[in-house]
């Protein structure tokens, strides 16, 4: 274990400035004590050197140096003593609170204070003089106070630490946070986009091709009559959504939001763009000519459902009729439209499949229940419905 330890800077500047500083105390006959069985001067040279040597274990390996420097304090109390020896203790007792384990951190600071007060007690016994308690004062300085500093020391880097772990987690969660909003924006915006331009233009490209395929002046112009009526209404459509995007735009606020009162509007250029598909698009709405406004994005998926389900008529849709439902009950809105369901003859539009997708996320976004399916009808044949529920109330909105 001992030959993979590489001490670091701040364990050989410790251990060479100590030695340096036994030497030159040595040199100039400065000791701690005298008197002593080994008494002759070269022999405080040796704790000296045994305790620099623990300094350079005192972060790899703190309990052996701690040991090594125990072991080497003791023997410097037989020679004349070094204060250099004594000082470089009690960086080692620092060192082994602060780099060791928990438990030695816990231990070691209740040890020395329970050898600092027996010492003292001992030695005051021993001598019975108030001088020995300098003796334990001494001993108090030496091996308590280093590993209280060093608790304290490590009580506050384990603060920093776990501040600094918390700060980097916060930033980790905020990351996560401004990623899923920008995700969730992308997403609504999407919805927006495709609900706004795709009615107007499966509308442009059924009538271009109509009017490429039918050779027909009269047949030409009414395509062309409805291919210019959607480009002209997608385009404020379009402008719409960008003066919802654009940020701090000082020309003019953006158009409101389409509401269920724009309905009719709706209908109306769904027949005009379905007549020569055979669709004939009609509204019930049995909520009453008095019915209460409801919320603004309950009013807007609403409205965004029937434009897309018109939408996929006009491209998908068998000739026949097309019924837009609403009615309210207790909490809920329900939106319905069926259609025929079918292959239809004549000039299409391509699909994708994310006019379902973006129904079914607005309708799951507020809570509510969403279906679309090919159901048998009345007669025999079959009808396409997309059924939709939505809570109307504000309380089951913000849940």
């Amino acid at each position: 274990m001992l030959t993979s330890i590489r001490p670091d800077r701040d364990a050989v500047a410790l251990a060479v400035s100590g030695l340096l500083g036994g030497l030159l105390l040595w040199l100039l006959g400065l000791h701690t004590q005298g008197g002593h069985p080994f008494s002759a001067p070269w022999v405080t040279l040796v704790p000296l050197t045994v305790m620099a040597a623990a300094e350079l274990l005192r972060r790899d390996a703190p309990r052996t140096a701690l040991a090594i420097g125990a072991f080497a304090l003791v023997a410097d109390q037989f020679t004349r003593g070094s204060l250099a020896t004594v000082l470089m203790f009690t960086d080692v007792m620092y060192a082994a609170v602060l780099y060791g384990t928990p438990a030695a951190a816990r231990r070691l600071p209740v040890a020395t204070l329970l050898i600092t007060v027996a010492s003292t007690i001992g030695f005051l016994a021993w001598f019975r003089k108030p001088e020995a308690l300098l003796i334990g004062l001494v001993i108090g300085l030496v091996s308590f106070i280093p590993a209280l500093t060093g608790v304290s020391v490590r009580t506050h880097r384990a603060a920093a630490d776990a501040a600094r772990l918390a700060a980097a987690q916060t930033a980790r969660l905020a990351e996560m946070d401004r990623t899923q909003a920008v995700i969730a924006e992308r997403a609504r915006m999407a919805r927006e986009l495709h609900d706004m331009v795709a009615n107007h233009l499966s509308a442009v490209a059924i009538h271009s091709t109509a009017a490429l395929s039918i050779d027909d002046r009269e047949t030409s112009r009414n395509a062309l009559k409805v291919i210019r009526e959607n480009s002209v209404e997608g385009l404020a459509e379009m402008r719409r959504l960008i003066g919802l995007l654009r940020e701090g735009g000082e020309d003019r606020a953006p158009a409101a939001a389409p509401t269920l009162a724009a309905l009719d509007a709706l209908i109306e250029q769904t027949n005009a763009n379905g007549a020569s598909g055979g669709l004939v698009c009609t509204l019930q709405d049995t909520r009453g000519p008095g019915a209460d406004a409801l919320p603004t994005p309950v009013e807007l998926a609403a409205y965004r459902i029937v434009q897309e389900s018109l939408t996929n008529a006009l491209k998908h849709a068998a000739p026949g009729p097309v019924v837009v439902r609403l009615g309210q009950g207790g909490e809920l809105l329900t939106v319905e439209v069926t259609s025929a369901f079918g292959s239809r003859t004549g000039p299409t539009a391509p699909g994708s499949g994310a006019g379902l997708v973006g129904m079914r996320e607005r309708v799951a976004l507020l809570g509510g229940t969403f279906r679309a399916a090919a159901e048998p009808g009345g007669d025999g044949t079959k009808i396409w419905r997309v059924r939709a529920e939505l809570p109307v109330r504000e309380r089951e909105l913000r849940e």
